[in-house]
């Protein structure tokens, strides 16, 4: 049986969505990379803005080493992005493949422009992703500005989508095999990464529901590790009606566990309510500690706000554009739009196979996470 937190609730429940399709073509659904930082223009790393369309993200990285003539290991990218999309990203190689740059043109790949920096591009390296999305279909009768108010107002629940979790939870099912006895064989290394980052995702899903169900959305308890947003070091509430105000200023964020052996610990009633999410799942903290660096454990933000959510009607139907940080899922924000079930969205493919990096993870995008 699907646990419920694979499918969390909605912030706008109570409100009719447009429905409709997406992807019905690849330029229904564009994305590009919101880099930390752009390149410096020098050093031994020659770093490519690239748009690619319809190509799987595992194909992608290989052709991009055929065509260049160097190991997939020697290109760099802050997170591989969706299959059936148009795509923007940075992507870095070795200084000696400069010469071969012209080669990669053609098949759906294009070099958009170039620049020198000193390090290799590395996973997370990013600040976010800006998307464009057509949503074809759509009720036009529906008040979608309804919709989009409440999330600009309250912010979106920071819930991982349910491609996290794999084609009717298989990935989280092996996740919790792997919590539970000795790693089965045969597995690869990084589907092991993936099952277990699936399992603290399903906790920490599980944890931000029951405040939702609980009316603690926007609430600040006694104990909360709080988060300032956009970016900045963890700390916890400990003077409640401060920390509110701070809280409905936008200044900070409360935050979620990802379950690890080195979790930045809350404190009272907060640290209450998440022992009780691993005391209904049968864990313990201790659960965690044999698995090393994979289970390290970290924060999340509850929730997100997105400042330039806008929707606009045309003639094919209502594109939805909006940024998101490195983290957060465009599912989430879909399924309050549409109020559809993306239960059998594509599985996460790239982005998502590690945990998440630090304070803030890999961007997951809709399909490839």
């Amino acid at each position: 049986m699907q646990h419920p937190a694979m499918k969390p609730p909605l912030l706008t429940a109570d409100l009719p969505g447009v429905g409709g399709q997406i992807r019905v073509q690849v330029e229904d659904f564009e994305v590009e990379e919101v880099p930390s930082y752009e390149p410096c223009g020098t050093g031994d790393h020659l770093f490519l803005w690239i748009e690619k369309r319809g190509i799987a993200p595992e194909f992608f990285l290989r052709t991009l080493a055929q065509r260049l003539g160097t190991h997939p290991g020697n290109i760099g990218t802050a997170g591989l992005k969706d299959r059936y999309a148009i795509t923007r990203q940075w992507v870095s190689v070795p200084k000696a493949c400069e010469t071969r740059i012209a080669t990669l043109e053609g098949d759906g790949i294009r070099v958009l422009k170039t620049g020198w920096h000193t390090n290799k591009l590395k996973t997370g390296h990013l600040r976010g992703n800006r998307f464009g999305i057509l949503i074809r279909q759509a009720n036009r009768a529906v008040d979608v500005n309804a919709i989009l108010d409440r999330i600009r107002t309250h912010g979106l629940p920071n819930f991982y989508g349910p491609q996290r979790f794999g084609r009717a939870g298989s990935t989280v099912a092996l996740g919790w095999q792997c919590l539970a006895g000795p790693m089965p064989r045969r597995i690869r290394p990084f589907l092991f990464r993936l099952a277990l980052s699936a399992v603290q995702s399903l906790l920490f899903n599980d944890y931000l529901m029951r405040r939702l169900r609980d009316g603690l959305f926007r609430t600040v308890l006694p104990g909360d590790v709080m988060a300032k947003w956009p970016l900045g070091g963890l700390f916890v509430a400990r003077d409640i009606p401060t920390e509110q105000e701070r809280f409905e200023a936008r200044q900070t964020v409360t935050t979620g566990p990802m379950f690890g052996s080195k979790t930045f610990p809350a404190e009272g009633i907060a640290a209450q309510r998440e022992a009780a999410v691993l005391r209904d799942h049968q864990l313990s903290p201790a659960a965690f500690h044999r698995f090393g660096k994979l289970m390290m454990g970290t924060r999340r933000h509850n929730l997100i706000y997105i400042d330039d959510l806008a929707a606009h009607w045309q003639a094919e139907g209502l594109r939805l554009t909006f940024t998101l940080p490195a983290g957060s899922y465009a599912t989430v924000l879909l399924a309050e739009v549409m109020k559809t079930d993306f239960a059998d969205a594509e599985t996460e493919a790239t982005d998502g196979l590690q945990a998440d990096h630090g304070e803030h993870g890999p961007a997951r995008i809709f399909g490839s996470e």
